[in-house]
């Protein structure tokens, strides 16, 4: 797949440096100015010509709302932007088909009157575009299939419907029953006409990040094809190693150099933290995350690209109501078909995580139809603990980033008097009673663990030996710190713990110094209370 012309691929070797279309999202804008583009459209073509009514679901930028663009392209014609291509050797027609595109990505959603008004903006459009007179304004299932007959009439050619982002408006009102509801009803009523005008129809996909489809809103949509865990179309959107190889090769080059490292170092670097998207439970090629691998590409740099586009409210919704296994989330297993759908209360949180793209699947058991997921990537890993501890500690994300790293040169520096000050610092200001949780022992473990999780991308840390389980242990280049913590108890209890289960024993040949901490938690004041340092 992903087959271009030798002369083509000979000038993007020449090139100095790509270009690259990050935040780009309109297909022609990107053939016609000359940046990078991973050819997608021999899926493209396996799409339009052997299905129908298509739903995927992706992760957000992805890349969903390009594939649109890419397929909007087609549809009106525009055989030259597609010169060099794949689709260009596969597609000899080239016929012209009306195309109508709703796109909810970049609107807000926060009152009913605004939803309409958007709604009726758009339909508008669609009506003025092809000479239609508009039925009742607001009687929005009708109207569209009006305009999708009409335009079929006016035209002589089937209707292509493209829906991006079709979920938007209903994550933004998960808070908001009524309001969500009444936008249901009123999608509803336009998705509907999918079915009832389908005579009229040639091609019709819609997008987003999650799967509702079995939450009413395509209930009567029985020709809905999701291909969103197909094998044929794992590689539809993001980038696959052997699309980085072909298309950004020569930007990983540059990299390289710029980094002062080997190209090989460079791909390592580059799949540690963006590769490791699976889409399907078997055979299922890693996806490298788009928008990061081009930024990172385009920057010259690693960061975490993705999340500075925003954590999702919906996640932090599960994170203060406290609903997400914490120390499984490397290690959920659920059932193939708990992935498939999400109810609106956000109680499915596997599947919340793994739509969003949080986390991804990394191994299935056929005799029982399960998975496993875990994080895909360092990024979102990384970029993950940080966003909880951001929610936990009510700070901005780039103050927990400060904190964070006050903390990893703390024990770089062997300053563990001063790691256990900052950490009974940082209980003290932490916003406890905004979370509602009656467990507040579980509450502080979480907040350790994740603290802990963050540390250990900096040093190392673990959390099992063959002697038990050891509440922390950060492990850096010169020293070894094993932490046993206690909540209404004693730092000497804490201690005891570390000598009677042989806590140091593994580390003594290592040559390094050994600091053992035994600390204790008051509910009463809320944060570390007493802590004894052994060196």
């Amino acid at each position: 797949m992903g087959i271009i012309s030798s002369t083509h691929l000979q000038h993007i070797h020449a090139m100095h440096n790509l270009k690259y279309p990050i935040g780009m999202q309109t297909f022609s804008e990107i053939r016609e100015r000359g940046f990078a583009y991973v050819d997608k459209t021999e899926y493209v073509y396996q799409l339009v010509t052997e299905t129908k009514h298509v739903f995927l679901s992706r992760p957000r930028r992805f890349g969903k709302s390009l594939l649109l663009s890419t397929i909007e392209s087609y549809f009106n014609g525009d055989k030259e932007l597609f010169d060099g291509l794949a689709i260009s050797r596969l597609e000899q027609d080239w016929e012209v088909h009306p195309v109508l595109r709703l796109d909810f990505s970049g609107s807000s959603y926060s009152s009913y009157d605004d939803f309409i008004s958007q709604m009726d903006a758009l339909f508008h459009g669609f009506e003025r575009a092809y000479g239609i007179t508009p039925l009742s304004p607001n009687a929005f299932g009708p109207r569209f299939g009006n305009i999708i007959s009409c335009a079929f009439e006016r035209t002589g050619h089937k209707v292509v419907i493209l829906v991006d982002e079709y979920d938007k408006a209903l994550l933004e009102t998960v808070d908001n029953e009524p309001l969500q509801k009444k936008i249901r009803d009123v999608l509803r009523g336009i998705y509907g006409n999918l079915k009832a005008q389908d005579r009229h129809i040639r091609f019709a996909m819609l997008t987003g990040v999650t799967r509702f489809g079995h939450l009413s809103i395509f209930s009567d949509l029985n020709n809905l094809r999701d291909i969103s865990m197909s094998e044929q179309f794992a590689g539809l959107c993001g980038v696959t190693e052997k699309e980085l190889h072909q298309y950004l090769d020569t930007g990983v080059h540059d990299f390289a150099k710029a980094r002062g490292i080997t190209v090989e170092e460079a791909y390592d670097s580059l799949k540690v933290n963006y590769d490791g998207y699976h889409f399907v439970v078997e055979n299922s090629p890693d996806i490298y995350n788009p928008f990061s691998l081009l930024c990172a590409l385009s920057e010259k740099r690693i960061n975490d690209y993705w999340f500075r586009t925003g954590t999702p409210t919906f996640l932090m919704k599960l994170v203060t109501k406290g609903k997400l296994p914490l120390r499984k989330l490397d290690r959920l297993e659920v059932s193939v078909r708990s992935l498939s759908d999400v109810s609106f209360d956000l109680r499915n949180h596997a599947s919340v995580l793994y739509q969003s793209g949080y986390l991804t699947i990394k191994a299935y058991d056929a005799e029982f139809d399960m998975v496993k997921l875990g994080f895909p990537n360092l990024e979102v890993e990384r970029g993950f603990y940080e966003g909880l501890l951001s929610a936990y500690a009510g700070t901005q994300q780039e103050d927990t980033q400060f904190s964070v790293r006050n903390f990893v040169d703390d024990a770089r520096e062997g300053n563990i008097g001063q790691f256990m000050l900052r950490l009974q610092s940082f209980f003290a200001d932490f916003p406890y009673d905004s979370f509602g949780l009656n467990n507040l022992e579980q509450h502080y473990q979480d907040v350790i663990y994740i603290l802990m999780k963050l540390l250990g991308f900096y040093t190392h840390v673990e959390y099992r030996t063959s002697s038990g389980r050891i509440d922390l242990l950060i492990e850096n280049a010169d020293y070894v710190y094993i932490m046993e913590l206690k909540i209404d108890k004693s730092a000497q209890e804490a201690l005891e713990q570390i000598d009677r289960k042989g806590y140091a024993l593994p580390f003594q040949c290592k040559g390094k110094k050994i600091v053992k901490i035994g600390a204790n938690f008051s509910s009463e004041t809320r944060t570390l209370d007493d802590w004894i340092i052994i060196e």
